[in-house]
């Protein structure tokens, strides 16, 4: 089958790869249809370079049509149309049973003390062939693949694989009170999904800050207030902003969107660039010990949010020991919530919202599609935000 594979930052091929095979009696293989390109992806192909290894498999946001089941699977059958969750997960265990499937127990990866497994996504999280490709194996599919119904679109459906369930439970973390306001920093998939769950759900404001024009544009035809950071020259100045936008005291609640590559942050940037440097041996050590995070978003995040409120944080952190102002969020008494999303804890939530109408947009969510042949291409242009890139699909 053909694949998108890991060489080296900002090394992507599409290449012949073995098909996948049963390997268990609860495995299930997918014929891939459809497959997102995810800003985590961006993470691989080029900060998480040294926890990868040249071969690996990437993608982590799949749906298609199951091809083949194991011997145990009496949930699925060939031809059904399936969504699979980017976390490996078996529905049984404890973290399971209470809703944390991204702490499974049966799939955690003990060696680099990880939650679950993930789809496509580096030897901190099990190094399992990812979902740019033709054929996905899927470990415990008598849990984690989501049937939807043949006739609506992929796109309809394909987000539950991960930017519905991220988003969902971004706002779900944020609680922002009735009445109350959110601000959501990075307008990106993530960011943008998160603001339209919000205003969905009945919070009554909802502000979202970034600096790409076609990201602002679009937020800002869903009813979002949009702030670009562009038009600040200090952090100071947008803290007033959204200040005199929140009843002078900031909003309930920041979702950060953006993580570990926000603008800004020079010595966290040259982190990053000694570990393009180092033999990955080293920058895995460095990375898994030293604070190598680009923190702009998550200070703004602090600075913006009222006394009392709540941080909830999407974008992802690659670093162990960034300093963090503690005395702020202790003098504050700000509440932080964050982690992988719980994908399957929220399909109930939505799924009813794509069956028969969508009020999400997720028909019109992706700007592009595009052969997997165009993978490549396709990294380089999501990464520099090029052609209006904000959310790509492959169809393999």
């Amino acid at each position: 089958m053909r694949a998108a594979v890991w060489h080296g930052r900002r090394d992507v091929r599409v290449e012949s790869v073995p098909d996948p095979t049963i390997q268990h009696p609860d495995d299930a293989i997918i014929r891939v249809t459809s497959s997102g390109l995810c800003g985590s992806d961006l993470h691989l192909y080029e900060v998480m370079a040294p926890f990868m290894t040249p071969g690996d498999v990437l993608g982590h946001e799949p749906m298609g049509i199951v091809e083949a089941v194991g011997t145990a699977i009496t949930n699925l059958q060939v031809g059904d149309r399936v969504v699979v969750p980017f976390n490996i997960a078996c529905g049984h265990c404890y973290m399971c049973e209470v809703g944390l499937q991204s702490q499974c127990e049966t799939t955690q990866v003990h060696e680099h003390d990880s939650g679950a497994a993930l789809f496509g996504y580096t030897k901190l999280y099990g190094q399992v062939p990812g979902a740019q490709a033709e054929l996905l194996r899927v470990p415990h599919a008598d849990y984690g693949p989501i049937k939807v119904p043949a006739g609506p679109s992929d796109d309809r459906f394909l987000f539950l694989s991960d930017v519905l369930p991220t988003a969902w439970q971004g706002v779900e973390y944020a609680a922002v009170p009735e009445g109350g306001s959110l601000v959501v920093l990075g307008l990106g998939p993530i960011g943008e999904m998160a603001c339209r769950i919000a205003l969905h759900r009945g919070i009554e404001q909802v502000i979202g800050i970034d600096l790409v024009p076609e990201r602002l544009g679009r937020s800002r035809s869903r009813g979002v207030e949009v702030l670009n950071l562009e038009d600040f020259d200090k952090q100071s100045d947008l803290v007033g902003a959204v200040r005199s936008l929140t009843n002078g005291r900031g909003p309930d609640a920041v979702i950060d969107a953006v993580g570990m590559e926000a603008h800004g942050s020079p010595a966290a940037k040259a982190a990053h660039s000694m570990t393009a440097i180092m033999p990955n041996s080293l920058a895995e050590k460095l990375m898994k010990k030293a604070g190598v995070d680009r923190l702009a978003a998550l200070q703004s995040a602090i600075e913006l949010v009222r006394r009392g409120g709540t941080i909830s944080v999407l974008g992802l952190y690659g670093g162990m020991t960034d300093p963090m102002p503690l005395m702020t969020l202790f003098d504050k008494q700000i509440q932080i919530r964050m982690g992988q999303a719980n994908v399957r804890r929220w399909v109930d939530d939505i799924l009813p919202l794509l069956v028969d109408d969508d009020p999400l947009g997720v028909e019109s969510f992706a700007t592009h599609h595009l052969p997997l042949a165009n993978a490549p291409d396709a990294y380089e242009m999501f990464q520099k935000k090029s052609d209006g890139a904000i959310k790509v699909v492959f169809n393999p």
